[in-house]
């Protein structure tokens, strides 16, 4: 299969959704101890969440290969994301609840990380690339919207329920703070969802790897909370998640918003 979906637009943004992803390649079903929850901590409907932005000629890239087998947001050096706090890796071992995803002494071997960065990793961030430097060739200034979701509650990754919206820009180093300002208040001015920038959710690798505002590079991460256009079960479990999307997301004229800010 062709894991790597790209829609090419000639807007000044690019969409990039690296944990939407749900195939498991069958060569690594038996080293797994639940096909289910190596699909758990999906980024679950973001490409039909965000469909809409194909209307205003985005681009927009995402892999189909799930964040279990590599997750493509995560630095290739292994150096954590949030030092001291607990977060998964570049190839996972356990859930975001800390469920063990292969059989013991089944984990993937420095070679076999290495393979699949070669096969998976690195051909995502070299097609990010190459659509970061044909739409700069076209416009002075672009923004890198990278696109996450999570359940709103996982205490062994924070303390309490996530805000709807967390906006990051990795302390306004990834992203001209007058978007990440804009994106803020629009998200503020929504009375029936909560927001917050910059706090559990910085941005991950692609934000912060990209992101250069001094040279036309403007990344920024905008990580939803499930409960915003699905419904949450209080105990996920195989009978019970993922659930739908929902029939009209309360959440999408907000984003709509926040998706035509970033446009000249």
């Amino acid at each position: 299969m062709s894991f790597l979906k790209l829609r090419q637009g000639q807007a000044p943004l690019i969409l990039s959704i690296p944990h939407a992803g749900t195939h498991i390649p069958a060569d690594y079903h038996p080293a797994l101890t639940s096909l289910w929850l190596a699909r758990k901590d999906a980024d679950w409907w973001l490409p039909e969440l965000y469909k809409f932005a194909e209307r205003y000629d985005a681009t927009i890239l995402r892999t189909e290969i799930s964040r279990t087998i590599i997750d493509v947001n995560r630095d290739p050096s292994g150096a954590s994301l949030y030092p001291g706090q607990a977060t998964t890796a570049l190839c996972p071992t356990e859930t975001f609840d800390g469920e063990a995803l292969y059989h013991a002494g089944q984990e993937p071997s420095d070679t076999e990380i290495l393979l699949r960065r070669a096969k998976y990793f690195d051909p995502y961030h070299e097609a990010l690339r190459a659509e970061i430097l044909r739409l700069r060739g076209l416009h002075h200034a672009i923004v890198v919207y990278d696109c996450h979701s999570i359940r709103s509650e996982i205490p062994r990754l924070f303390e309490g329920l996530l805000p709807n919206f967390n906006i990051g820009s990795n302390d306004n180093q990834s992203c001209d703070p007058v978007i990440t300002e804009k994106i803020a208040a629009i998200c503020e001015a929504d009375i029936n969802f909560s927001s917050i920038v910059n706090g559990r959710f910085k941005g991950g690798y692609i934000t912060r790897h990209y992101g250069n505002p001094a040279n036309g590079v403007n990344a920024v991460q905008m990580e939803l909370a499930c409960r915003g256009y699905m419904a949450e079960p209080a105990a996920p479990s195989p009978a019970n998640w993922p659930t739908p999307l929902d029939s009209s997301p309360a959440i999408i004229p907000t984003l709509k918003l926040v998706i035509e800010s970033l446009l000249p």
